[in-house]
């Protein structure tokens, strides 16, 4: 009689063992229901394929000449693509670091001399700078220019004269292959 009182499953032998496993599948099944109710709504969170795509951007670097300059889109941002001269690699390394208002050497700016690329936007108050077409000003450093407040950048996308703060930022990009870059 102790046993019975005390596990009331004893009576019929193995009736806890049946009790545990009804909880067991029960809870199986509860869990298995709240994931199938809450997936879609999880999955719902997740980036639309449309903003999955503008987190990376692929350019093709062989259509561009020495000189040239392409502007491409990378999330709603103009971002600019130029294949530099000798002579803008060699005026972008002869400058004295301590004359700039945000030093950086031009070799952290870029991963391969003749490529370089930075994000289109004046870092003063947010202005698409003029010189990536060849009829367009490009200031006396011969890079970019903001003709809403002067802001100059030189070959290598820094600030040498005017309010900018900072040099135009560089966006994380990859070679994907000698001529193909992928942004982001």
């Amino acid at each position: 009689m102790a046993d019975t009182a005390t596990n009331p499953g004893a009576e019929h032998g193995d009736g806890g063992n049946r009790r545990d496993f009804l909880k067991l599948t029960a809870g199986a099944f509860a869990a298995v229901g709240t994931g199938a109710i809450a997936w879609p709504f999880i999955s719902s969170m997740n980036p639309a394929r449309d903003v999955l795509a503008l987190a990376s951007t692929d350019v093709e670097l062989g259509p561009i000449a020495v000189g040239q300059a392409i502007t491409v889109v990378w999330r709603g941002k103009p971002v600019f693509v130029r294949r530099r001269t000798a002579q803008e690699i060699e005026a972008a390394r002869n400058v004295n670091l301590s004359e700039l208002r945000d030093p950086q050497p031009d070799q952290a700016r870029v991963q391969k001399d003749e490529w370089l690329v930075v994000i289109g936007i004046c870092t003063h108050l947010g202005c698409v700078p003029l010189g990536q077409k060849p009829t367009d000003e490009r200031g006396e450093y011969g890079g970019w220019f903001c003709p809403c407040h002067g802001s100059a950048y030189d070959t290598s996308g820094r600030i040498r004269r005017g309010p900018a703060p900072l040099n135009l930022a560089v966006p994380g990009y990859s070679f994907s292959s000698d001529t193909k870059i992928r942004i982001g």
